[in-house]
């Protein structure tokens, strides 16, 4: 696939006419061109042509393709070991700080992404054409990407000459850099956006073997909507995985992919998970409203047909005994299903269904099973996921296929025997009585949300099961590539998750639901927030996670994730040095948590606020009072010590990373 509209060594561009220069560049372009994007480009071609012609060699590129964001480089200058990402901003008089995010958002996703920049140097450039000239200091990160420089269209050449006299006798093979290998890890927002604009999981997802992985795992899924459909069987398929593993990712691509496949075929995304439901919807809309310019409210309804909340598709089957039009559902997060106390306790006490008798995964295959011909359930499991009560985990989907529709056909990887997806349960049980078939790609065994560590999933098990050995060794894999860190100071937490991030990589602050005390240390984690501002608003808005004011809780932010996390621990969750200690705080005191189902839910609460970063996270334990009878140093210094055992080193202080 050809990357850029444009390229041509240096020489060469300086040679060719203004004219001949656009012309390429048009023909190239497969959406056409507007007499503003033309003018621009012709401004970019005269002043590159005065301010580079000094060099001697290089290459120059435009619109280089950044696939996983969906945004194009205005140019790119390779000159000996160094990498220029040219952004220009025609017209304007103001080096604007977004504008600086933007430049700095291409050099990262190059770092992280593209195969030939991974040991290069990257400069981003911001060319604000009618700006004043200012002093850039030439700063570094350790990761060879630079601070942004910032020039205007008569300075270019000497501030990209200060950097150049810095270069090594080494030259980057430009054509290698050009074509290099591209191996995104989008997050769910991202990956959510590109699927539903078009673009297909191969584009969007890593060519390593977690993305093999996954394209495995949609090929089986196709394969047996194409059997079911065409010998008119109903099948259910459980898509097992590690935490950030792409399930959801699977599920929105099936999704996408089946959604109007034919007349006969609808295909939709259901979620009981609110937050994650109502961020996707929204930043589906808003993308198209910034690339379609279509109105909010029609953008927003298309999105709704896409992904929907389970409690309404559930609502319709309440209303009528016909099947519903899609023919393949795709269930995130079915292990949170609710069991059939919980849901009949719901619809008695909401619904007014006083005589109603099943679980929610009894009622939502009975819904699906009244298709006449065929029909498909995609269940996405996520093991050690159930964070509430009345959640089922996988048990009451084999009853209800056990009990009730022995005819479906039943799809399971052979990581299913898996204490966290049994619940304790004996598997033979299980699956007695059922027509079960084996597939292991139904299994998602490599993380690729924590693109930096495939390992943090199985630390953060290791370290919550507290087995002290493995997660040592684990931790040890890990801390190269991925930062966590460990602070008693809550001003040192936010300086540090600032100071990480770069560009818009979004950060913010999260904690258990019960930590109801860390609201001593000014982190009330009973405020509720509204997601959709929280992780897609800018670092402008005050109810954005940049503020690090609102703390999202298990709730929030599950199926979600951050750059970087600011984990606080709560004395819910305590360690007496050889186990975790379960508590949940009632009126003015603490109390113990019995209930096996509740523990753990608590221990998963504290999975998911560990498994939330895709980059490193500082984990703050506050000092507590031992003149506050709930906030006793002993409740919080087991865990800082567990913590420092393992290997996790403890900050103290603001450090600049460049």
């Amino acid at each position: 696939m050809k990357r850029s509209l444009y390229s041509a060594l240096l020489h060469r561009f300086l040679a060719e006419s203004n004219s001949e220069i656009l012309g390429k560049i048009a023909s190239n372009d497969k959406f056409g061109i507007d007499s503003a994007q033309k003018s621009a480009w012709i401004e970019q071609i005269i002043i590159l042509k005065e301010e580079l012609r000094n060099f001697k060699s290089g290459k120059i590129i435009f619109e280089y393709v950044i696939p996983r964001i969906g945004k194009r480089i205005d140019n790119v200058f390779i000159h000996n070991d160094t990498v220029y990402l040219l952004e220009f901003k025609v017209g304007e008089k103001n080096y604007l700080n977004h504008n600086i995010d933007q430049v700095m958002d291409y050099a990262l996703d190059l770092k992280y992404f593209h195969s030939e920049s991974h040991n290069v140097k990257l400069v981003p450039v911001l060319i604000a054409t009618e700006a004043n000239a200012i002093n850039n200091s030439l700063q570094k990160y350790d990761d060879n990407i630079y601070v942004p420089i910032c020039c205007n269209k008569r300075n270019i050449y000497s501030c990209l000459n200060n950097i150049s006299s810095l270069d090594k006798e080494s030259k980057i093979v430009a054509e290698d850099w050009e074509n290099s290998i591209y191996k995104p890890t989008p997050t769910i927002i991202e990956a959510a956006q590109a699927l539903y604009s078009g673009h297909n999981v191969e584009e969007i997802s890593r060519s390593d073997a977690g993305a093999i992985n996954l394209n495995q795992t949609t090929e089986i899924i196709n394969n047996i909507i194409d059997y079911s459909k065409s010998n008119k069987k109903k099948s259910i398929c459980f898509i097992t995985g590690v935490p950030g593993a792409g399930k959801t990712l699977a599920g929105l691509n099936i999704a996408s992919v089946r959604q109007n496949f034919d007349e006969n075929e609808h295909a939709v995304f259901l979620s009981g998970n609110g937050p994650l439901v109502d961020v996707l919807q929204e930043s589906l809309a808003r993308d198209q409203c910034l690339t379609s310019k279509v109105k909010k409210t029609d953008a927003l309804r298309k999105a709704k047909s896409f992904i929907q909340i389970i409690h309404h598709f559930r609502d319709e089957a309440l209303k009528s005994e016909h099947p519903p039009t899609e023919k393949v559902t795709i269930f995130d997060e079915a292990q949170r299903a609710w069991t059939k106390e919980q849901t009949s306790k719901f619809m008695r006490t909401k619904k007014g269904q006083l005589d109603f008798d099943m679980s929610e995964p009894e009622f939502l295959i009975q819904y699906m099973n009244r298709h006449e011909d065929w029909a498909v359930i995609i269940c996405l499991v996520g093991g050690g996921q159930e964070i509430n009560t009345g959640e089922a985990g996988l048990g009451e989907w084999f009853q209800a296929l056990k009990y009730k529709h022995k005819d479906w056909n039943v799809f399971v990887s052979n990581r299913i025997t898996d204490n966290e997806y049994r619940r304790g349960k004996d598997l033979n049980a299980m699956l007695s009585a059922i027509n079960a078939n084996i597939k292991e790609e139904l299994h998602l065994s490599v993380s690729l949300r924590s693109f930096r560590s495939e390992n943090l999933s199985g630390f953060v098990k290791s370290l919550l099961d507290v087995k002290h050995v493995v997660a040592k060794e684990l931790f040890n894999t890990l801390k190269d590539n991925y930062d966590i860190v460990i602070t008693r100071d809550l001003i040192v937490a936010k300086n540090w998750i600032k100071n990480k991030a770069r560009g818009t990589e979004r950060y913010g602050m999260v904690a258990s639901s019960k930590a109801l005390r860390l609201k001593a240390e000014g982190i009330y984690v009973k405020n509720d927030i509204e997601a959709k501002n929280w992780f897609l608003n800018d670092c402008l808005d005050v109810r954005s996670s940049y503020y690090l004011e609102d703390t999202a809780t298990e709730f929030d932010i599950q199926g979600l994730e951050l750059d970087f996390a600011l984990v606080a621990w709560g004395a819910d969750f305590r360690f007496n040095g050889e186990k975790f200690i379960y508590k949940q705080f009632r009126g003015n005191k603490w109390i113990n948590i019995n209930s096996n189902d509740k523990k753990l839910y608590l221990k998963n609460a504290y999975r998911v606020l560990l498994t939330r970063a895709r980059q490193g996270m500082v984990i703050y334990v506050p000092y507590g009072d031992d003149n506050d009878h709930t906030r006793i140093c002993e409740y919080y210094n087991g865990i800082y010590e567990y913590m420092k055992e393992i290997g996790i080193e403890e900050i103290n202080k603001y450090e600049e990373n460049i």
